[in-house]
């Protein structure tokens, strides 16, 4: 076997290292100025954001899962209601459903896309549903157009998860123009988790609306409810974006379109390189721009494939191997293996492969030249 090229799945070194001098110098700035919560720096972040997404507001969170929920909480969404996810997605999904006391009801994906399938809302939808929760999964936008004309229809909302879509473009054929994930719906949460394509060096988040009422919510119930010093309007929760990860986000932010496009430039790479016919590559809609935040392949003898390329020094993962209605935390939903076929097949065959700025040319061609001589 030829020497092997060691490519890690992911890797923070190339970027930290080129941004070493910029982010040394925010952390520098924070400690200098001695504070530390909700302070200048937030608020920087915070329009700087905004301005990148296209929304009137922006509300730092602590994570990404807090950013959804305290979105639901703004829009007074709780018990008795119903909230329409995905059933191919991360579980922080339906875990912000759960956190307002309402429930999430599960759609199936497009099996080519992975996000939901608009074709399978209407069924799904009872008296008690108030909002509809797409996920932009791996950096691609849903068919918004679609999920907008249903939501219009039963009057229902629409809280956007982005937390892997940080600048993924949406073609509106209906309103003929391109908008950034975010900016679609009612309110939409962002995670900065490391790993994201705009990623904090620990936990951080936020959420996004053009309603000034929702993103005063927002901030209130992620500040203890609390809409000045020792005055509490609600029963609020702990959630705020710390100065210190709010500087870093803001070096980061002034390079993310320039990391986007690095990312581009893999995917495409990969889409042009990879001939195994045992692989299933990525399918791209007309209506969206995507930002790879995660490069997933689909291909039957999964675990064959996963050890073949582990044992030439390439790692990969799996997103999710475990689909959310097998999962023991929603046991409570009665629901048993069979019953999401799409998301179950989606769980059972995809594989994702090293997708991160830095990678070198060497790198994505040993990637690429070990999945075509892999044989199933």
């Amino acid at each position: 076997m030829t020497n092997k090229i060691a490519v890690p799945f992911v890797s923070f070194k190339p970027l930290e290292n080129e941004l070493k001098n910029e982010l040394s110098r925010a952390f520098d700035r924070v400690l200098n100025n001695s504070w530390y919560i909700d302070g200048n720096e937030d608020n920087i972040f915070e329009k700087g954001f905004s301005q990148y997404i296209g929304t009137k507001y922006c509300v730092g969170c602590g994570n990404g899962l807090d950013a959804l929920m305290l979105s639901l909480k703004a829009l007074n969404i709780g018990p008795g209601d119903e909230v329409i996810v995905p059933s191919n997605t991360y579980i922080a999904t339906a875990l912000a459903v759960t956190y307002v006391g309402a429930k999430p009801v599960f759609v199936e994906p497009d099996i080519r896309t992975f996000n939901i399938n608009p074709d399978c809302i209407e069924a799904s939808l009872t008296p008690r549903t108030k909002a509809i929760m797409p996920v932009h999964l791996y950096g691609q936008s849903c068919d918004m157009d679609r999920i907008m004309v249903i939501c219009e229809k039963y009057n229902l909302f629409i809280v956007e998860d982005c937390a892997q879509a940080h600048g993924a473009i949406y073609h509106s054929k209906k309103n003929n123009r391109d908008y950034k994930t975010g900016t679609l719906g009612d309110a939409a949460g962002f995670s900065f988790y490391p790993g994201k394509n705009l990623g904090a060096l620990g936990d951080a988040g936020a959420a996004v609306t053009n309603e000034e009422e929702i993103a005063k919510k927002i901030r209130a119930f992620g500040n203890y409810g609390s809409d000045y010093k020792y005055h509490h309007i609600y029963k609020g929760n702990n959630s705020r974006l710390d100065e210190l990860q709010a500087a870093f986000l803001s070096v980061k932010l002034s390079h993310l379109d320039r990391m986007n496009n690095v990312r581009r430039l893999v995917a495409k790479k990969y889409m042009e390189g990879i001939k195994n016919p045992d692989i299933v590559l990525p399918f791209i809609p007309d209506y969206t721009e995507p930002v790879w935040h995660i490069f997933a392949i689909r291909v039957k003898n999964r675990d064959s494939l996963e050890r073949f390329l582990n044992d030439r020094g390439i790692g990969t993962n799996k997103h999710y191997p475990i689909p959310m209605h097998l999962q023991g935390a929603y046991k409570d939903l009665g629901f048993k293996e069979g019953d999401f076929p799409i998301a179950e097949e989606i769980s059972s065959t995809e594989l994702s492969l090293p997708m991160y700025y830095g990678l070198t040319d060497e790198q994505i061609q040993w990637v690429i030249d070990c999945i075509n001589q892999w044989e199933a």
